[in-house]
């Protein structure tokens, strides 16, 4: 199982990036995919998550109509759409897939994702 995240970089407050996870070695569709997040001096967090079966989608509030989350199973890729970013969007930012915890119902929770890439950082100035 590998999950490579990418697409992270310098942005100033108010501008936009495009993180992009390409996953292999499991049946991708089978699976939901989870963007992670871990700031200096904090704990991780879950930024947006995925469903692998009807495509739904969770949020944290903090990130709320300014991220969006896809799914492209053909091309075994999540992308997350960060918009508006903000000096606390500061993170290392890391996709994740839950092979041995999945359920049937969506949870953006770190501890219930068992395989995780590698992260990306994402630095966005004031």
């Amino acid at each position: 199982v590998q999950l490579q995240a990418s697409g992270g970089g310098l942005v100033q407050a108010g501008g936009s990036l495009r993180l992009s996870c390409v996953a292999s070695g499991f049946t991708f569709d089978d699976y939901a995919i989870g963007w992670f997040r871990q700031a200096p001096g904090k704990g991780r967090e879950g930024v947006a998550c995925i469903s692998n079966s009807d495509g739904s989608t969770y949020y944290a509030d903090s990130v709320k109509g300014r991220f969006t989350i896809s799914r492209d199973n053909a091309k075994n890729t999540v992308n997350l759409q960060m918009n508006s970013l903000k000096p606390e969007d500061t993170a290392v930012y890391y996709c994740a897939t839950d092979i041995k915890t999945h359920t049937d119902y969506l949870v953006c929770h770190y501890s219930l994702y068992d395989y995780w890439g590698q992260g990306t950082l994402v630095t966005v100035s004031s």
